[in-house]
């Protein structure tokens, strides 16, 4: 029998460099949560110094993804009008909780997978700063599952800096190393129409997420 799936959390940096007219570039400590959420929604919600939907000093709410509702009754919609019906398999969902009541989200990424593991499809679900959201949705029209390390890609639709135009595309690219030293990286390049323009990622080593874990990352 397959053990049931294990939240995590990702320990590592964001890293953000813009190209031009100038260049500048940052790199800073952060976390994100790793949540199963098929196999949080038939049980109980295990996590004491994580609550959902209440006040914590880190906590999670249904509020902050999607409309609102269950997470995953709107993951399942969402893919059903996208004509995606067999990503019945486990949702992972990386994202930001609230700190101290407040979030902010610039992206959360949601991985869909078929009953047999397979990567079906990735939702990359976009806030900015103004309080809008948008979601890009990955997948292969043919149906086949994407790859880790494959690089997929989206026109850009969505308002999100003062400083880059709604304007060309952006190229994601997602690794997953499983084993003995767990590891994510997501990576999303912004090519505006006359060349590269912004190239940023998140990873981070990830690990059991438990109570010690989320107090470590809150005060780290």
């Amino acid at each position: 029998m397959t053990p049931p799936a294990a939240a995590s959390i990702g320990l590592g940096h964001v890293r953000h460099t813009r190209l031009r007219p100038a260049r500048h570039a940052f790199s800073y400590r952060s976390f994100f949560l790793r949540l199963p959420l098929r196999t949080l929604a038939a049980q109980a919600w295990p996590f004491r110094r994580l609550p959902r939907n209440r006040f914590g000093w880190l906590s999670f709410h249904d509020a902050d993804h999607g409309d609102g509702r269950d997470p995953v009754t709107w993951i399942d919609a969402l893919l059903r009008r996208e004509g995606i019906a067999d990503a019945a398999g486990e949702v992972w969902l990386h994202t930001l909780p609230r700190v101290f009541g407040y979030v902010f989200n610039p992206v959360s990424f949601w991985f869909c997978h078929r009953r047999d593991g397979a990567l079906r499809a990735v939702l990359c679900e976009v806030n900015n700063t103004f309080g809008e959201r948008h979601c890009y949705l990955l997948a292969h029209d043919d149906g086949r599952p994407l790859a880790w390390g494959e690089e997929v890609s989206a026109r850009k639709v969505f308002h999100v800096s003062p400083f880059c135009a709604i304007d060309g595309r952006y190229r994601f690219r997602f690794m997953l190393t499983e084993g003995a030293a767990p590891r994510f990286v997501g990576r999303i390049d912004h090519d505006a129409s006359d060349g590269p323009l912004l190239q940023t990622s998140l990873s981070g080593a990830l690990e059991p997420l438990t109570d010690r874990a989320l107090l470590r990352a809150l005060f780290g």
